[in-house]
């Protein structure tokens, strides 16, 4: 029997890729069982974003390999392309598959079984210019929905172009299908994912159309109760995007923009395509469209060039905005990138130091976005429950939210009034349609 796992390493991109993967091989007459069971094939979908990402690769691959030591084990995604021969070398790898390859498995690995030499499947980058349908279905109350891949901004800390290839699109005619699919397995939430979804319109390298098209269609599709953007640059979520979540029928007030610095030395250094100006009329744009509306912040610290002052001009920014919460990411050396060659590195513990006082600020951020929050009614959808006191669910506004554990909540959306933030951090809520 042909058993199949995977791991998935980085984005909720890589997570619906893997999905749709898994489906295929399904398809095949493969069995997929959980990364624990057995599995005579291993497929690792990789992430390349930070040093660590890329080390544990080989501790997953040592982890299959104590689960079935003779397993085939199958390395794609990021890291695979950027470094095909370094993940060749992991001891246990039997094929390295590339971004244009990693949908076409079966027909470029013709047997499973191990022999001593690790096959390597990956083309030159600029090949990747077909755009690969895919979706995740391992959750069944949210699916990550891939609309857009690859990137054609060359920011200076990022691999992202180099692993993943320019900037392309499926056509809004086939991602409504792919909605409508999804409706049809009982799933409430699409989030709408890509690597820059705020670029979505590249179609076989021409712009054919945009964002706001694309969520103006989806917004009148039946079947799913609420749609998502996982996020978009700032300099491309525009007044028309802004206005049309904050009237829409399906699309939640929850924006996700990456900042990375609050300097704009460093905003400059980072080859960012905006200055703190332009991020903060944005976040007040969405603030006065929708005053509710959760919003989300990458920030990278210890960026090359990136002195005390600079980061505490970035603490004090991000300090002043009306955000809720932040996700934090020292700098990593990434080879081929243009940040790598910058003098006035900054020493690995004083990255974690200002990293450790932002995600302190994060912490603050989302208690006063929570508390704001209390007393409200809101529409909470439940997911799957992994807790035998609570049942968990997320409002409109990416409020997380606990109550009573209910086997029957999972997957379905109940109004309910925030009542009280608990010990965990978590805003408990009660019923008001029951």
């Amino acid at each position: 029997m042909k058993r199949i796992a995977f791991y998935t390493l980085g984005c909720k991109l890589n997570f619906a890729e893997t999905s749709f993967i898994g489906k295929i091989f399904q398809e095949n007459s493969f069995t997929r069982v959980d990364f624990e069971d057995n599995p005579n094939i291993f497929v690792i979908n990789t992430c390349s974003v930070t040093e660590n990402a890329d080390k544990k690769c080989a501790k997953i691959v040592n982890e299959a390999l104590s689960i079935s030591p003779n397993a085939f084990i199958i390395v794609i995604g990021c890291y695979a392309q950027l470094k095909p021969e370094e993940v060749a070398k992991i001891p246990g790898v039997d094929a390295v598959v590339g971004t244009s390859e990693k949908f076409e498995l079966l027909k470029i690995i013709k047997s499973f079984e191990k022999t001593q030499k690790t096959n390597i499947h990956v083309k030159d980058i600029n090949e990747a210019n077909r755009f690969s349908p895919s979706y995740s279905m391992n959750d069944r109350t949210r699916t990550f929905l891939k609309v857009q891949d690859g990137c054609n901004y060359h920011c200076s800390f990022c691999t992202i172009p180099l692993a993943r290839g320019k900037s392309r699109s499926a056509t809004i005619e086939e991602i409504v299908a792919q909605a409508l699919e999804i409706s049809k397995k009982g799933i409430k939430e699409i989030v709408l994912t890509g690597v820059n979804i705020g670029d979505y319109g590249i179609i076989d390298g021409k712009r054919k159309t945009n964002f706001l098209e694309l969520i103006k269609e989806l917004d009148d599709i039946d079947g799913i109760e609420r749609f998502r953007i996982s996020s978009i640059e700032p300099n491309l979520a525009n007044d028309s995007i802004i206005n049309f979540v904050a009237t829409s029928n399906k699309f939640v007030p929850h924006f996700h923009l990456p900042l990375q610095s609050g300097s704009d030395k460093i905003l400059k250094l980072m080859f960012r395509r905006y200055q703190t100006e332009l991020y903060m009329d944005r976040v007040n744009t969405i603030k006065s469209n929708m005053p509710h509306c959760c919003i989300g912040v990458d920030v990278i610290t210890g960026f090359p060039g990136e002195t005390e002052d600079d980061f505490l001009e970035t603490y004090r920014f991000l300090n002043t905005l009306p955000i809720s919460y932040l996700h934090v990411f020292p700098y990593s050396e990434r080879d081929n990138t243009n940040a790598i060659t910058l003098k006035n590195v900054i020493p690995q513990e004083e990255r974690n130091r200002r990293a450790k006082m932002l995600r302190i600020l994060s912490e603050k951020k989302l208690t006063s976005f929570y508390r704001d929050n209390l007393g409200k009614v809101g529409k909470v959808l439940f997911e799957k429950n992994e807790s035998e006191q609570f049942s968990y669910g997320f409002t409109e506004n990416y409020v997380r939210v606990a109550t009573k554990n209910n086997a029957e909540l999972p997957n379905t959306v109940h109004r309910m009034r925030l009542d009280i933030i608990n010990t965990e951090g978590l805003v408990e809520a009660v019923f008001v349609d029951i």
